[in-house]
């Protein structure tokens, strides 16, 4: 076997052992070392070059943008329990609630706000369901609707900031994570008003699937309302404006005063003043928060020293070659790049995380990318947005079983008064799905949706410039006299005067 027909060996292998179901990351490695130990005996490279590996460990657990990931998943595990969802869905679903589809563009609002400052999925998910599903199946709403939006909206977590797969984009591209936040908002903006367009759509011409809550099942009304909606708006707002603020990730702030770590660093503390004016602040808690964190940097960690390992060999046997020969071949340019790539995303997205796709694959594509003149902030945010729909493919989504325990665990309970079929769960996520592709298409054909945010680079007119020549040698010496200076010939030689 010649070299250049190993890569797409090593390629297959990773799609098998991906569909076997053993972990990633382990998976990864032993791929990896194989790959190596075949590539040595075929004297492909020498031995040496296995020698890289311990240096590449340890730089990955140098890497202090890392860091960031698990402040904010501490942060997000600690706000998804201090009680702020329970009181916003609840201010929120009586303040939008007499208006058709009221409930749902509570739960879309707060899903966006939760996610501005939480940054998981799986508690996002879980909180908002125990809330507002039974309220919603009280009122008349649509099943399928119910599901649907309760999940769709704990995914906008995934690419509204602070989203650690932004962290991670950012990282595995080598941009800055403030870019990568700015350029997240145009998309996270419209996704919101996608859904909340599609809710106002069913009002229109299917009201009994989206119907208001009587008044008579309003308890706040007035100054009440707003108080109590103020209450959990004004402390979340500031603690986004904090964090991501302090980092340059708000759109119009232009100086980053505080690096990912230490803006992660800074919300968990405003969590945990969050969680004790909302009188949640427990050691249980804390120590779940803790665990919680503990699991998922330890999985996030394993699965990077995986894709570090397959992708040293992958590069020695000039993998990424093969990879770049095969994509900027494509018809279309970078339109035709931009489709194959998403396509070839959002079917892999059935498969694999969020973090599996962005440590594995991303390496592969982002050199293509930047040799086709795409922006790397645009494609890490179209990626994002893409990557959305793995949380929400039936059937393996996340979120989809995130929702089918939540609702088997509420019925148990006696809060909601028949079983939720798992057809109405998938059935009801496949619109969803289809308007975050959507979004997916409209940020492709209108990359402005990204740039919007983004600082615009100087523009240097050449025709402009101008060059003052300097002034006289003779003006420009302090002291100068007005007897010129004279310099001696190139060719003089110095005269000695003998001594005597």
């Amino acid at each position: 076997m010649q070299m250049e027909n190993f890569a797409p060996f090593m390629f297959a292998g990773l799609v098998l052992i991906m569909l076997i179901g053993f972990p990633v990351a382990f998976s990864l490695s032993a791929l990896g070392m194989f790959s190596g130990f075949i590539a040595i005996q075929m004297g492909w490279f020498p031995v040496s070059f296995m020698s890289n590996l311990p240096l590449n460990m340890a730089g990955i657990l140098s890497n202090e943008l890392l860091l960031a990931i698990p402040f904010f998943t501490f942060m997000g595990a600690i706000l998804e329990k201090c009680g702020l969802a329970e009181d916003m869905l609840d201010s929120m679903g009586q303040l939008f609630g007499p208006a058709r589809g009221g409930l749902g563009y509570s739960v879309i609002i707060v899903g966006f706000i939760l996610g501005a400052i939480t940054g998981t999925v799986a508690g996002q998910v879980i909180a908002m369901a125990m809330i507002s599903l039974p309220v919603m199946i009280r009122y008349g709403y649509n099943m399928r609707y119910a599901t649907g939006v309760l999940a769709a909206s704990g995914t906008i977590t995934q690419l509204v900031p602070p989203s650690l797969v932004l962290i991670v984009m950012a990282d595995q591209l080598g941009r800055s994570v403030g870019d990568m936040y700015k350029g997240a908002w145009g998309p996270s903006i419209l996704q919101v008003l996608i859904f909340a367009g599609y809710t106002f759509m069913l009002g229109v011409f299917k009201p009994h699937h989206v119907p208001g809550v009587p008044k008579s099942a309003r308890t706040l009304q007035g100054w009440s309302l707003w108080a109590k909606c103020l209450r959990g708006i004004i402390p979340s707002a500031f603690l986004i404006f904090a964090v991501l603020g302090s980092m340059g990730g708000l759109p119009g702030i232009d100086t980053a005063i505080a690096t990912p770590t230490e803006a992660g660093a800074m919300g968990v503390v405003g969590a945990l003043i969050l969680a004790a004016m909302h009188k949640r602040l427990t050691r249980p808690l804390v120590w779940g928060a803790m665990v919680g964190t503990m699991r998922l940097t330890a999985m996030v960690v394993f699965i990077l020293i995986g894709a570090r390992v397959f992708s040293m060999v992958f590069q020695g046997v000039d993998g990424a070659k093969w990879v770049e020969h095969m994509l900027a071949g494509l018809p279309g340019g970078q339109t035709g790049f931009l489709i194959a790539v998403n396509v070839f995303i959002f079917f892999l997205a059935f498969f694999l995380d969020f973090f599996e796709i962005a440590f594995i694959i991303l390496p592969m594509l982002a050199p293509v990318a930047e040799k086709l003149g795409i922006d790397l902030i645009w494609f890490g945010v179209l990626l994002c947005v893409n990557m959305q729909t793995s949380f929400m493919h039936p059937p393996f989504g996340f979120a989809l079983f995130y929702l089918r325990g939540i609702s088997d665990t509420l019925f148990k309970e006696g809060r909601i008064p028949n079983a939720i079929k798992s057809s109405d769960i998938y059935m009801g996520a496949v619109p969803w799905v289809l308007m975050q592709v959507l979004l997916v298409a409209i940020v492709i054909f209108v990359p402005q949706t990204v740039t919007i945010f983004l600082d615009k680079p100087a523009v240097v007119d050449l025709d402009t410039i101008k060059i003052d020549a300097p002034p006289d040698i003779n003006e420009a010496m302090p002291g100068s006299s007005d007897t010129p200076m004279t310099m001696p010939a190139p060719d003089a030689q110095p005269q000695v005067e003998p001594a005597k």
